[in-house]
Formats: C-alpha cells, sequence, structure tokens
C-alpha cells in the first residue's frame, strides 16, 4: 500500500468489496497534484494552481440524484422530481459493479469529516478513482490530526467513480451518470461524472437530513462571517448570487462559504473545510481574497489558459460555471474554529434578472419565511439552451436540490429561530437595474458591499416611514439613503426612468412568485402566506 509521510496508517478496502487495489491513503495535495500531472489529468498554471478538466459535466445533474427509499427514509423525504426514490436492492447490486469496477486499480483514499462542532461531527472515508478528485475531499471537508487518524472510524462512505458508466435499463438509472444516497447503509455512490461539486453536495444533502431529523439542527445553504464584535452574519443564495464573495470580506472573519448548520445551543458552524468558488469574470481588484487563494493547493475546474499558462477567467468556451476549489487555510482572514454565535443579521440574496426588486430592502418576520420558501433568483439569456429572456428560478430554501425534507420543514424551523434570536433579515438583490438583462445593468458589487457594511454597522436607521419606502408591489421596505451609494440606486423604479414599463415587469415577477408558492399554500401558516406580493397585475 502506498501511504504519505503524513499517515503511517495502512488501511485495506476488502470490507468495501474493492479488491487487490493499489491504495494511496491520506495523501497530500502536493502529491495528488503530482499524480493528476504524471496520470495526464491536468495542468498548472504559471503559479501552480492545478487545473484540470471535469469531463462531459461541469455542473451537477439533477435529474440523477437518487435517494434510496427504505425504513428510514419512506415516511421522511419529500418525494419527487427533487428527492428520486431507488431501490434498495438496485443499489446493492450497482454498488457491487462500481467496487469491482474499483477493484485492481489505483485508487486514493482519504479520512476526513463534516461539521466543525464537535459535537456534530460527522466522519467520511472518500473512495476516489482520481487523485484530483482526492484532492478535491482534502480541499472540502475538515482535516483530521495525524492522532485523530489512528483511531479513526469512518460513519459515511463516499464512492466516487466517473469512469464507471451505468447501464441505465439494467441499473435502474436515467442515464449513465448518477448520484445516490443510502441512508441505512451510509453510502453515497457516485458514478460517470467527473464534477466534483456532486462530492461535496452528496455529504451535504446527507446532513440536511441527518440534522433536522436527528440532531434539532437547522442545515443552511449558506455563508456565514463573523465581525470583531463577534457579530454573526449569515447569507443564503443560490449559485452566482454572490454568497462566496460577499462572506469573504478583509474586515470579517470568515467561518464557511457555503453550507452552515444552526444548532439548538444558539452557535452556527461550518459543514466544510474548504470553498468552492465561480471564478467566471474574476479579477484581483473586485475579489482580491478569492483571487489570493487560488494558489499551489487549490484546483481549477474547466478554465481556459493562455499560452504563457495564465488563466483567462473571461472565457467561458468550456462552461459558465467554472470553479475554484482551496483549502480555507487558503484566506488569511478566517474563523478558527469555524464556529460562530446566533447571527443578528441574515441576508438572501437573488440575483434579480427582471431588474425590479430594491438592491437591499428589510423583511418582516412572515416576509422572511416567504422568500426562505421561495428561494427566488433568474437565469439570465444565454446561460442555458432556450433561453433568451430572463427566466425566474425558484430553488426552496435556496437550495432545493439538496433538501430531503418538505421545505416548510426547514421553513418552520428558521422562522423560530430568527424570532427567538430577534434576528434582522434582508433581502439583497445582487442583479440588474434600470431594466432586466440586456437593458439594464448590474449592481455594482461595490454599491452592494456598501449596503451589507450599512447594515452590519447600523446605518440603515430603525424600521418606520422615514428611513423606509415600502414597495408597491412587494411589499418590502427598501431605505431611503445608505452611506456610499446614490439614493437612486437604492429605488429600482427610479433607475429605469419609465415607471409604466418598470411597474408591468415588477408584476410579472409577483405573479411568478405567487404561482410558485402555490405548491407550499396548504403547508404554510397565514402568516407565511402574507409575507409575499400582495398584489395582482391586471
Amino acid at each position: 500500500m502506498v501511504n504519505s509521510d503524513q499517515s503511517t496508517k495502512t488501511i485495506s478496502l476488502e470490507k468495501y468489496g474493492i479488491k487487490n487495489a493499489k491504495i494511496n491513503y491520506q495523501l497530500s495535495p502536493n502529491e495528488l497534484q503530482s499524480k493528476a500531472i504524471e496520470n495526464g489529468q491536468g495542468v498548472e498554471t504559471l503559479n501552480d494552481t492545478l487545473a484540470v478538466n471535469t469531463g462531459e459535466f461541469t455542473g451537477r445533474s439533477p435529474q440523477d440524484r437518487f435517494i434510496v427509499k427504505d425504513d428510514i427514509t419512506k415516511d421522511r423525504i419529500w418525494w419527487g422530481d427533487i428527492n428520486i426514490p431507488f431501490e434498495s436492492d438496485k443499489f446493492q447490486k450497482l454498488y457491487d459493479k462500481v467496487v469491482d469496477y474499483l477493484s485492481e486499480k489505483e485508487v486514493y483514499v482519504r479520512d476526513s469529516y463534516a461539521c466543525a462542532d464537535n459535537d456534530y461531527r460527522l466522519n467520511i472515508r472518500v473512495i476516489n478513482e482520481y487523485p484530483w478528485s482526492n484532492m478535491f475531499a482534502y480541499n472540502m471537508f475538515l482535516r483530521p490530526t495525524e492522532n485523530e487518524l489512528e483511531n479513526f472510524e469512518p460513519e459515511w462512505t463516499v464512492v466516487n467513480a466517473p469512469g464507471f458508466m451505468a447501464d441505465a435499463k439494467i441499473d435502474g438509472t436515467r442515464q449513465h451518470n448518477f448520484a445516490i444516497l443510502d441512508f441505512t447503509r451510509k453510502i453515497a455512490l457516485i458514478g460517470g461524472t467527473g464534477y466534483t461539486g456532486e462530492i461535496k453536495k452528496g455529504i451535504f444533502s446527507a446532513l440536511n437530513f441527518i440534522l433536522p431529523v436527528f440532531k434539532n439542527t437547522l442545515p443552511m445553504h449558506c455563508s456565514a462571517n463573523v465581525g470583531k464584535d463577534g457579530d454573526t452574519a449569515i447569507f443564503f443564495g443560490l449559485s452566482g448570487t454572490g454568497k462566496t464573495t460577499l462572506s469573504t470580506d478583509q474586515n470579517r472573519s470568515l467561518i464557511g462559504d457555503d453550507e452552515h448548520g444552526w444548532t439548538s445551543e444558539n452557535s452556527v458552524f461550518n459543514f466544510e473545510g474548504g470553498c468552492y468558488a465561480k471564478v467566471i469574470n474574476l479579477s484581483a481588484a473586485q475579489e482580491p481574497e478569492i483571487y489570493g487563494a487560488i494558489k499551489k493547493g487549490a484546483i481549477l475546474e474547466n478554465v481556459i489558459l493562455d499560452d504563457n499558462r495564465n488563466v483567462d477567467f473571461a472565457d467561458t468556451s468550456i462552461t459558465q460555471n467554472t470553479r475554484v476549489s482551496y483549502p480555507i487555510y487558503h484566506i488569511e482572514n478566517i474563523k478558527k474554529p469555524s464556529v460562530g454565535n446566533n447571527p443578528k443579521n441574515i441576508f438572501f440574496l437573488t440575483a434579480d434578472a427582471f431588474g425590479v426588486l430594491p438592491p437591499i430592502s428589510k423583511l418582516t418576520p412572515s416576509q422572511a419565511a416567504y422568500h426562505f420558501i421561495s428561494g427566488y433568483t433568474a437565469k439570465v439569456a444565454g446561460t442555458e439552451a432556450g433561453v433568451v429572456e430572463p427566466q425566474p428560478s425558484f430553488s426552496a430554501c435556496f437550495g432545493a436540490p439538496f433538501m430531503p425534507l418538505h421545505p416548510t420543514k426547514y421553513a418552520e424551523m428558521l422562522s423560530k429561530k430568527m424570532k427567538d434570536a430577534g434576528v434582522n433579515v434582508w433581502l439583497v438583490n445582487t442583479g440588474w437595474t434600470g431594466g432586466p438583462y440586456g437593458v439594464g445593468t448590474r449592481i455594482k458589487l461595490k454599491y452592494t458591499r456598501a449596503m451589507i457594511n450599512a447594515v452590519l454597522n447600523g446605518d440603515l436607521g430603525l424600521y418606520n416611514y422615514e428611513n423606509y419606502h415600502i414597495h408597491s408591489v412587494f411589499g418590502v421596505a427598501q431605505p431611503r439613503s445608505c452611506p456610499g451609494v446614490p439614493s437612486d440606486v437604492l429605488s429600482p423604479k427610479t433607475t429605469w426612468n419609465n415607471d409604466e414599463a418598470y411597474y408591468k415587469m415588477a408584476f410579472k415577477l409577483s405573479n411568478e412568485f405567487r404561482n410558485n408558492f402555490k405548491q407550499f399554500e396548504r403547508y404554510a401558516s397565514e402568516e407565511i402566506r402574507r409575507g409575499g406580493p400582495q398584489r395582482y397585475s391586471l
């Protein structure tokens, strides 16, 4: 067996059904990067960052995510298009085929864990076909010490075989790729896709079931940071809305950029040990912390290098979803350990491509619950085939693809916690102003940062008519002034310079909200239902 100088422990994979494999256990990032280069699976940029191509899949494949339906899950999971059931016996047969495929091969094994709060720690063993996938696991999960490795007992196992292709007719999958969770066997089985996000989101999805069902803890698809006075801020948002960018702040310590738990003991903890950031149009001027984190030890995915091995962050010829993973310690200003106190402010981030939502607005408790269940952002023209104008995208709890329970379960937990903690909740539009995508412009990052800083510094004033204007369609309270932001930017109607066109678009979006919420109405309280737009267009 091959061993890193980081660990003297040797392991066997026989109990997993993987036989006669050459096992690389707990290799260092440098060793894994060297292996990837030797195998022709990646190249190094000018500053020695590993750059890989994930192959056919450059993002998650939600239609190919399954959960085994068994005694643990059958009456708890919100089954449907998001949580697709998979038969237990078919899982076993497919698992046997995958481990047989990995037998006799060179594989890469890493022991790690999720959840920075020791009371909620989940030990994980990751078995990878490719070295760079194992390096991703090093970056994204928490890293045990040498002493912790001596008696390490994994509770969950991730088996990751990108080169294995399922036979849909025989194996019960939709097509050749799959990501399947089995809560009885405690296995995340991933095959047919090299996209590394399936590894981290598999464990995230597992925790989104385990924590609320068994630990009375709210799992959240959010980033979090903490100020010098210990005040925690949480940022919910879907991909591309600014979770990683806005939580990475040189004046505040980063707790984490994507996945957190909010405990009954009133603490917030990071699930992960790293960050997974989008790098489309990344620049040192706009996002210096993330830009600076891209160095040896980080992994760039699906980017284009020029002849001098420099990354062209504007080149999206492979995908718009270009990414980088890096261990959290690549960011200088981080919270150690990755745990904070009850949040004082929660931000719901949305990239509104219709250009009608205020750049920042304060939400009442009922509005907060409504917008959390809705989880709105928008797709812009050109990001997907057939998208020629802005399209609303609703993802319950700002993370529906990873939420095994009914969204109202998470919303009820969040609502109670917000009320108990007296949290202020804000809706932040990081999208368009002055018109929809293609007409208006993206709200400047410096303005969004100024607005968030104003909230954190208490500069937006008391919640009253003198300081806030109630939006006539969405009912949210938009501040009349904010330090560092022109007053006309705070009013989306003003930036349009065409009231009729603005309200036509605003009503169009409000109707989309109401139509989307119909699926939740019979589960939601009257208070939550009143949190949405109160006016239809004529």
